[in-house]
């Protein structure tokens, strides 16, 4: 029997800098704020809002989050579509806000913030949930093309 061997954590700690590192600075600092949001880590309000439509920005992203124990909790255990419907909708409704703030401009800048704010299981279902939180209409045209052009085929037809 042959087994899968897993990257030692050095490595795997290195090639998550360089794919941050990667991303612009406006999407490493939503990054970093929806973090401490999500994660409930120090007063992001203080520390990340520049002006009141920032703050507006956090507080809402506060509420929305309030929802991301859900998507923990409704984490399918397998690829079937019990309770998909549930689950998805949570976790649509949270890239949906997460895409229109406008930080983050790529599937993987999305699949990096979401793999640590819903954990490394929620990897299957993120290129659906990308897809459908990037086609609606909320988003402005230019927005929505670029969003979608970002996600390769292999990440789209990965499998679970």
């Amino acid at each position: 029997m042959a087994s899968r061997m897993k990257p030692a954590k050095g490595i795997t700690t290195l090639a998550e800098m360089k794919e941050f590192a990667g991303f612009s600075s406006a999407t490493q600092r939503y990054i970093r704020r929806s973090l401490d949001v999500g994660l409930d880590r120090e007063d992001a309000m203080t520390r990340w809002s520049r002006d009141v439509v920032e703050e507006a920005s956090i507080r809402a992203q506060a509420r929305l989050y309030q929802g991301l124990d859900d998507v923990r909790e409704l984490l399918p255990e397998d690829a079937g579509l019990g309770g998909a419907d549930r689950f998805l909708g949570k976790l649509v409704r949270l890239a949906a806000f997460d895409l229109g703030q406008g930080r983050l401009t790529s599937f993987s800048a999305f699949r990096f913030l979401y793999e640590r704010l819903a954990g490394a299981d929620v990897r299957p279902w993120l290129p659906s949930a990308f897809c459908a939180a990037a086609a609606l209409p909320h988003l402005h045209p230019e927005l929505r093309r670029k969003l979608l052009q970002s996600i390769s085929e292999a990440a789209a037809t990965a499998s679970g």
